[in-house]
């Protein structure tokens, strides 16, 4: 029989290997998630470093965009003290920044377009044949035309009565599953369409999309109200509905505006008064009530640094130029009717002392219609800077 020691021993060995290799799981488990923890803890950290990043480039890029509009505003304050008006920016306000020796600071590339809003017809100021001719000018049927017209008046106008059938009237709202009321004020948004009886199935398809339709009268009529649209940047669906132009005559205006055809020699134009225009469209055309000024202009600045690229969008109206919808007096049809009791009226207080209507202002000599920040468009959408 072998000693004691030579009996334990081995038994003593294979417990000793059993407990190392258990302290090597161990240590192994621990190690894994010590690195899975750090990998987290770079990972977000990385995160927060790129969102501080991106912060502090949009701080930066937000400034010079905002230096760049106010250099803008300074050219074109500049062109129409010394002209009287804006009309185009062939008139040689085309690129501000140039104009005005503008350097960036922070080496970021800088751009400036433009878009005329009141090349537009303006909705507010239009009226019933108005809103017919246009429709007409899509190749809508006249009994069609009519009765959206009368639909969309019925909508802006307080205690407006239809005068085709199958128009709605007030009361029709009250009826829907959601009885509303129409406001008796012009548009404030395009998206309101979808709430007018008659026009919600003109300008949206089966599923509730805005359709072609819609699209394109966003692109002829603006929601701000001014005198005349501006004959200078006129989009060819408001010249054949407002004063009937053929192909030919658009396509002239076109030319004539571009600087291209027989006007290529000459460079890209603009009218001074509506007889040059007359001039060059030929026929007999009216340009009733057409003008040759800037009454909205939308101002847009990109800024490009790096990666990062950040954009300005304000529209601006010069003095005497486009207002915004405002709030009106609208009569409540929700009264007795049945008892013909009066209606009540529901008028916009006046402005107290302390509101900032009576508050000291700075002497601007643009308006600020809207401003959006980021919106950055594609190529595809962009607008044209030759207008």
């Amino acid at each position: 029989m072998p000693p004691l020691e030579h009996q334990v021993k081995p038994r003593f060995a294979r417990h000793s290997a059993r407990a190392s290799g258990s302290v090597i799981v161990v240590v192994l488990v621990a190690l894994m998630f010590a690195a899975t923890a750090l990998i987290v803890f770079i990972e977000k950290a990385g995160n927060d470093l790129l969102m501080e990043t991106r912060e502090a480039d949009a701080a930066r890029l937000r400034r010079e965009a905002q230096s760049a509009l106010e250099t803008t505003l300074a050219v074109l304050e500049e062109f129409r003290q010394v002209q009287g008006a804006l009309r185009s920016p062939a008139e040689g306000w085309g690129d501000p920044l140039e104009f005005a020796g503008y350097a960036s600071l922070s080496g970021a590339a800088v751009r400036v377009r433009f878009e005329d809003e009141s090349g537009k017809l303006s909705l507010p100021t239009m009226d019933g044949p108005a809103l017919v001719e246009l429709f007409k000018s899509w190749e809508v049927r006249e009994a069609d035309a009519e009765r959206l017209a009368d639909a969309l008046l019925g909508w802006m106008q307080p205690d407006y009565v239809p005068k085709t059938a199958g128009a709605p009237a007030p009361e029709d709202y009250d009826r829907g599953d959601t009885p509303y009321q129409p406001p008796g004020r012009p548009l404030r948004s395009f998206t309101e369409l979808a709430a007018i009886g008659v026009a919600n199935e003109f300008f949206y398809d089966e599923a509730g999309r805005p359709n072609a339709n819609w699209h394109r009268f966003r692109e002829t009529v603006s929601l701000y109200r001014y005198p005349a649209p501006n004959l200078n940047a006129a989009a060819p669906g408001a010249l054949a509905a407002l004063s009937r132009f053929d192909d030919g005559q658009q396509r002239r205006f076109a030319e004539y505006l571009r600087g291209s055809g027989p006007y290529a020699r000459r460079g890209p134009g603009f009218f001074r008064t509506t007889d040059e225009a007359l001039a060059v469209a030929g026929g007999q055309t009216s340009l009733a009530g057409w003008g040759v000024e800037i009454r909205a202009l939308r101002i847009r600045v990109s800024v490009e640094r790096g990666g990062a690229r950040y954009e300005l969008a304000a529209l601006v109206a010069p003095p005497n130029g486009a207002e915004p919808v405002r709030p009106v007096e609208i009569r409540k049809r929700n009264g007795d009717r049945a008892g013909g009791a009066a209606q009540a009226s529901a008028s916009v207080p006046p402005p107290s002392a302390a509101s900032p209507e009576n508050r000291k202002t700075l002497d601007y000599p643009f308006t600020l219609l809207e401003m959006t920040e980021n919106v950055v468009l594609s190529d595809e959408h962009a607008p044209d800077t030759t207008l």
